[in-house]
C-alpha cells in the first residue's frame, strides 16, 4: 500500500437514458462503446490511468501508479481532449477533476481511494454538460497554466463545507524543452557572504560573540551560502548542529552534537569513555558533568540541573574552544527547536564577551512565530532574510546548472516564471527535466512536491524503497539501519545510486562509529519520500529502527528512539483503533525515561509533553506522578490539582507513601500560592509529613519549605524558624549543598525581618561557601541577595547596591525570572532613597511586568506598592492611587506583611489627597495587622509614617506612643540609618 500525490478524473455521458429510448440498440451499443474507446485513449495519451468504468461514467487517476511532476495539467488536457472527441461522436459528458493525497493497494495498482476521489465525483455530478469542473486542490497546481472561470463555493453532497470550484475555458501549450546535465555550482550571494565574513572578522577582533541570523524559505539556499561561508574560514574551528524536526525531548540535540565532535564522542561510545572524552575536553569537571547531561552522555535523570547551569556550562565550554582560536557555532533548523535551545543560544550571545565566537543560525521565517523578539535585545545581533534570486542571478543559476545552454527561449522563461527564483526549485526542476526528457515533460511543475515526487517516482523499485525506508528514520540515516529495514535490498549498491543520482549525500562524520551516515541532499526530499508510505508501513518501520537503534546505541539516543517508537504506536492506534499492547508498553517505557531526562535538563515542556504521552499509551503511577510534577514545574497549577490529586488517591489505595508524600506537597502548594487557601495548605502539608513518617528526603525538605512559607505568611516568625531548621538539618543528613544553601538564606532572612543581623551574618557567610563550593549560579546569586539584604537592614546603601546588581545579573544569567524581579524591585527601593526617583520607577515597572507574567502574587503586590509610594513623592498621585489599590487586590488575604504595606502605599495615596481620616485609618490598620507578629522590620515603615503624619498635624503627644516603640524595635545610635530605610515622608 502507498500514499501519493495523485488527481482523480471523473467523465459521464450526458442523456444517455434518453439515447437508448429512441435508438436503436446496436447504434447505442456502438456509439457508447467509442465513447468509452475515445475517453480511455485521451486519458492514456496524457498519462492517465482507466480505473473502473461504472455504468456511463469512467474513473480514471493521474499520479498512480507513477507519478509526474504535472499530473494535475494532464487530467485537465484529458479532459479537454475528452470533450472535443465525444462531440466528434454527437454526444456531450460532463466531467470533474481534483488533486489530493490518496492510496494505492501497492506501487503497481492503480485503484485509488481518498478525498480526492470523492470530490471528483461530486464535481463531475454538478457540472453541466459539456463543462469540466476542478476543485481546489487541482487549482493550485495549475495555477497560471489554464484559462479559468471562477464559480465560487459550491454545495456539494456529503460535504459539510461548500467546495471552491472553477470552470475550466482552456489550456495554454509550451515550447519544446530541450534535455540538460545538471552540474552545481555557487551563483550570487556576495553580499549575504562578504557580510558574514565582515561579522567574522569583527568577532575576531572585539573578541565578543555575535549572533547572525539567516532567515528564509525552504529552499532559498541558507544551507548552501552557510556552507560557502564555511568553506572560506581559515583558523577557525566550526562545529555544526541541527535541530530535528520532531523536537520532543531532544532539546540539545544542536548542542551535543557540537559537544560531541568537539570531544570526539560517537553515539555508541560507552558512558564512562564518553564521559572520560568529555572530560578531557573540558578544563573543568563541572562544566564538563553538565554539558554531559545536556548531551546525553550521562544517563541518570535524578541529577537535576537547570538549564541556566546548562548555559552557564555551554558559555565556560566555548569560551574555553575560543582561547585557542575564533569559533563558528553554526545552528541550523532553528526553527524547529525548543525554547531551551533558543534561550541558551541568546544566553552565549549575550555573556560571552571575552571570546571570539560567531552563531551563525538558520531558521524559517516561523521562528519569529514563537520567539518574536529573536536577536532583538543585543547590540551585537545580524538578521538577514536570504530573498529568491534576481532574474539574472536566476539566469546565471540555471547556467551553471545546464552545461549545453540549450534551454529554449520558452523553456527558459517558464522555469524562472514558475521557480521564482528559489535556487533549489531551479536545480530541482531542471533535474527533472534532465531525467525524463522534453517528451516526458509538459510544463513546470506548480509545487516542490509535485516535482520531487515524480523524480521519486522515476527510480527504480529498489531505489524508491530504500529512500522512503530512509525518510522514516529522519533527514540523517545509517546505512547498517537501512540493512535493518530493508534486508530484501543490496543497499550499498541502490544508496550508491542515490548518491549520484543527487538524492543523498553522504555525512562527513557519522555519530556512531563503524557506521556511514547520510543525509537527504533537502529536508523536502525527505518528506515526500516519507509521505509516499502507508501509515501501516511507516508504524512497521519506524518500530524496526528503534529496534536497531536500542541494539546499535543503547540509552544514548534513548529520545529518538522514544519518538519513534511513538510514531508506531500512534500510526497503529489510528489504524485499528488501538496500538499493540507490546509495542504500547515500550513506547511508554521509552518516552517516560526521555522525559525524566528532559525534566533533569529542565526542559520542562519537552518533559511534560513526553510524560503525558507515556501515560496515555501505559498508565502507571510513577508516570502520573512525573507527568504532574513537570506540570508542576511550569506552574500550571489547575493541571496540578486535578492530576496530583489523583495520583494522591492511586498512591494511598496502593500504599505508595513515598508518591502520596510527594503529591500531597505539591497540592499543598497549590493551595497556598494559586488558591491562597492558607488552612488547606497547611492541612495537605501536615499530612504529607506524616505519609513520608519521618523519612529524610527531598519530598519531606519541600513539605517542610511550604510550612515554612505558611509560617511567614501569618507573621509567626518562630515557628517558620522552626521548620527552617528542620529543612537545613534535613538537607545536611542527605548531602545537598543546594537544599542547605537554600535553608540556610532563608534563615538568615528570618533574622533580618526580627533586626537580629548578628545572626544572619554567619548564615550568610555560609551561604557564600556553599554558592563556592556548588559552582551553581543561582546559588552565587542567592549569597549577594543574603549580603545585599544585611546592608539594608543597616542603611548601608552604597554596598548594598553593587551586591544586588550582582544578584540580578545572576538571575538574569540564570533566568530566574521571579528572583530577578525581586532584586530589581529592591534596586528600585534603593534609588528611592537616594531620591532618584525617575530610575526608581522604571526599575520598579521593569519587576511589575516580570512578576505579572509569573504570577507570583506576594512580591508582584511589594513592588506595586513601592511603584505607588514612588509616584506620590513624584506628584501623580491619581496614577498612585490606581497602583496602590491594584497591589490592594493582589495581595493575598492570609499574607499578613503585604497586608500590612498594601495599606500603608493607600494611606500616603490619600494623605497626599488631603483625606487625612481615610489616610490616619489606613496607617493604624497597617500597624494592627502586624499585633502578634514577629515582623519587626516591616513594622518599621508604618510605624514611622504614622509618627510623622501625627507630628506634621500637631498631635505629637498621640504620636509618643509609637515613637517609643521605634525605639524598641531599633536602639537609638541606629535609628536614623533604619529611618532613612524606612517610608518616605507624607506630603
Amino acid at each position: 500500500m502507498e500514499r501519493k500525490l495523485a488527481t482523480v478524473l471523473f467523465v459521464d455521458l450526458v442523456g444517455s437514458t434518453s439515447f437508448v429510448a429512441i435508438a436503436d440498440p446496436e447504434v447505442v451499443r456502438r456509439r457508447v462503446n467509442r465513447f468509452f474507446d475515445q475517453v480511455s485513449h485521451c486519458i492514456a495519451l496524457h498519462g492517465g490511468m482507466v480505473e473502473k468504468f461504472a455504468g456511463d461514467a469512467v474513473m480514471a487517476a493521474f499520479g498512480v501508479p507513477r507519478a509526474h511532476e504535472d499530473d494535475a495539467e494532464r487530467a485537465v488536457r484529458a479532459a479537454l481532449a475528452t470533450m472535443e472527441s465525444v462531440v466528434d461522436l454527437g454526444l456531450e459528458c460532463r466531467i470533474g477533476i481534483e488533486s489530493g493525497e490518496v492510496v494505492v493497494d501497492d506501487a503497481e495498482s492503480t485503484f485509488a481511494t481518498g478525498e480526492a476521489v470523492n470530490v471528483a465525483a461530486r464535481l463531475q455530478q454538478a457540472a453541466k454538460p459539456g463543462q469540466i469542473l476542478i476543485g481546489p486542490g487541482t487549482h493550485g497546481l495549475t495555477a497560471g497554466r489554464l484559462d479559468l472561470e471562477e464559480l465560487g463555493p459550491f454545495e456539494l453532497r456529503g460535504r459539510e463545507e461548500p467546495l471552491a470550484t472553477w470552470h475550466v475555458l482552456g489550456a495554454s501549450r509550451n515550447g519544446a524543452h530541450a534535455r540538460t546535465n545538471v552540474t552545481v555550482r555557487f551563483v550570487a550571494r556576495e553580499e549575504e557572504l562578504e557580510l558574514l565574513h565582515n561579522t567574522f572578522a569583527r568577532a575576531v577582533r572585539n573578541g565578543r560573540a555575535h549572533l547572525f541570523t539567516v532567515y528564509g524559505e525552504p529552499g532559498v539556499g541558507k544551507s548552501r551560502l552557510a556552507a560557502e561561508f564555511v568553506a572560506g574560514l581559515e583558523g577557525a574551528t566550526v562545529l555544526t548542529g541541527r535541530a530535528l524536526p520532531y523536537g520532543e525531548g531532544i532539546t540539545y540535540w544542536p548542542l551535543a552534537e557540537m559537544v560531541k565532535t568537539a570531544a570526539g564522542i560517537s553515539d555508541d561510545d560507552p558512558v564512562k569513555e564518553a564521559v572520560l572524552k568529555l572530560r578531557a575536553c573540558c578544563e573543568d569537571e563541572a562544566v564538563a558533568d553538565l554539558l554531559g547531561l545536556a548531551s546525553g552522555v550521562l544517563e541518570a535523570v535524578e541529577a537535576e540541573r537547570s538549564q541556566q547551569e546548562i548555559a552557564w556550562a555551554a558559555r565556560e565550554f566555548f569560551e574555553q574552544l575560543a582561547a585557542a582560536q575564533p569559533i563558528v557555532l553554526v545552528f541550523e533548523d532553528i526553527h524547529w527547536a525548543e525554547e531551551p535551545l533558543l534561550e541558551l543560544i541568546e544566553h552565549l550571545a549575550a555573556w560571552v564577551r571575552e571570546a571570539p565566537l560567531m552563531l551563525l543560525c538558520l531558521a524559517r521565517a516561523e521562528l519569529l512565530d514563537v520567539h518574536p523578539s529573536w536577536g532583538g535585545g543585543s547590540v551585537r545581533a545580524t538578521a538577514i532574510e536570504l530573498e529568491p534570486l534576481a532574474p539574472e542571478e536566476s539566469e546565471e543559476l540555471v547556467d551553471a546548472l545546464v552545461e549545453s545552454g540549450t534551454l529554449s527561449p520558452a523553456l527558459r522563461r517558464a522555469l524562472f516564471d514558475k521557480t521564482e527564483g528559489n535556487p533549489l526549485f531551479l536545480e530541482e526542476t531542471v533535474r527533472a527535466l534532465d531525467e525524463c526528457g522534453e517528451a516526458l515533460v509538459d510544463r513546470i511543475p506548480d509545487t516542490l512536491h509535485a516535482l520531487i515526487a515524480s523524480r521519486i517516482d522515476r527510480l527504480g523499485s529498489d531505489q524508491k524503497a530504500l529512500l522512503q525506508r530512509a525518510a522514516v528514520i529522519g533527514r540523517t540515516f545509517w546505512a547498517g539501519a537501512m540493512r535493518h529495514l530493508a534486508q530484501d535490498l543490496d543497499v550499498d549498491a541502490v544508496l550508491d545510486d542515490l548518491l549520484l543520482r543527487d538524492f543523498v549525500q553522504r555525512e562527513a562524520r557519522s555519530t556512531i562509529t563503524g557506521e556511514r551516515a547520510f543525509r537527504f541532499k533537502h529536508v523536502l526530499i525527505r518528506e515526500v519520500a516519507y509521505s509516499g508510505l502507508s501509515k501501516s508501513a511507516r508504524a512497521g518501520h519506524h518500530e524496526r529502527f528503534a529496534g536497531w537503534l536500542r541494539e546499535r546505541a543503547g540509552e544514548e539516543l534513548l529520545e529518538i528512539r522514544a519518538y519513534h517508537l511513538d510514531q508506531a504506536a500512534a500510526l497503529l492506534a489510528e489504524l485499528d483503533g488501538v496500538a499493540p499492547r507490546a509495542l504500547a508498553a515500550e513506547a511508554a517505557a521509552a518516552l517516560e525515561q526521555a522525559g525524566r531526562r528532559a525534566l533533569a535538563r529542565e526542559a520542562n515542556r519537552s518533559g511534560r509533553t513526553l510524560l503525558v504521552r507515556a501515560v496515555e499509551l501505559e498508565p502507571t503511577l510513577p508516570r502520573r506522578f512525573h507527568a504532574a510534577r513537570a506540570a508542576w514545574r511550569l506552574s500550571d497549577f489547575p493541571a496540578v490539582s486535578a492530576e496530583m490529586e489523583l495520583v494522591r488517591e492511586a498512591a494511598e489505595q496502593s500504599g505508595e507513601g513515598a508518591t502520596e508524600g510527594r503529591a500531597l506537597t505539591a497540592l499543598a502548594d497549590v493551595a497556598l500560592l494559586h488558591e491562597a487557601d492558607l488552612p488547606r495548605a497547611r492541612a495537605l502539608a501536615m499530612r504529607a509529613l506524616e505519609v513520608l513518617d519521618g523519612e529524610a528526603s527531598e519530598a519531606r525538605y519541600d513539605a517542610l519549605g511550604v510550612l515554612s512559607t505558611i509560617a511567614w505568611w501569618v507573621g509567626d516568625l518562630s515557628e517558620a524558624e522552626r521548620q527552617t531548621r528542620a529543612s537545613l538539618e534535613m538537607a545536611r543528613d542527605l548531602g545537598r549543598k543546594d537544599l542547605e544553601g537554600g535553608a540556610a538564606h532563608g534563615l538568615a532572612y528570618l533574622y533580618i525581618e526580627r533586626l537580629e543581623h548578628e545572626k544572619a551574618r554567619p548564615l550568610i557567610e555560609r551561604g557564600n561557601e556553599l554558592a563556592e563550593e556548588s559552582g551553581s549560579i543561582v546559588h552565587r546569586a542567592w549569597a549577594r541577595r543574603g549580603v545585599a539584604d544585611l546592608h539594608l537592614l543597616l542603611g548601608q546603601l552604597d554596598e548594598a547596591e553593587p551586591a544586588l546588581e550582582d544578584a540580578r545579573a545572576l538571575f538574569e544569567e540564570a533566568g530566574a525570572e521571579t528572583h530577578r524581579a525581586r532584586s530589581l524591585m529592591l534596586l528600585g527601593e534603593v534609588a528611592a532613597r537616594r531620591g532618584d526617583l525617575p530610575r526608581a520607577e522604571r526599575l520598579l515597572r521593569d519587576s511589575i511586568r516580570v512578576l505579572k507574567a509569573v504570577g507570583d502574587r506576594g512580591t508582584l503586590c511589594e513592588s506595586q506598592r513601592r511603584l505607588a509610594q514612588v509616584l506620590v513623592r513624584l506628584g501623580r498621585v491619581e496614577e498612585a492611587e490606581l497602583v496602590a489599590l491594584e497591589s490592594r487586590r493582589t495581595v493575598g488575604p492570609h499574607d499578613q506583611s503585604s497586608r500590612s504595606t498594601t495599606r500603608l502605599a493607600l494611606a500616603l495615596v490619600r494623605a497626599a489627597q488631603g483625606r487625612d481620616v481615610e489616610a490616619e485609618a489606613l496607617l493604624r490598620e497597617a500597624l494592627e495587622v502586624l499585633e502578634g507578629t514577629d515582623f519587626r522590620l516591616t513594622e518599621i515603615e508604618p510605624l514611622e509614617a504614622l509618627v510623622q503624619f501625627l507630628v506634621e498635624r500637631d498631635r505629637g503627644d498621640e504620636a509618643e506612643p509609637f515613637a517609643r516603640r521605634l525605639l524598641e524595635l531599633v536602639p537609638a545610635g541606629k535609628l536614623a540609618a533604619v529611618l532613612e530605610a524606612s517610608a518616605a515622608p507624607i506630603a
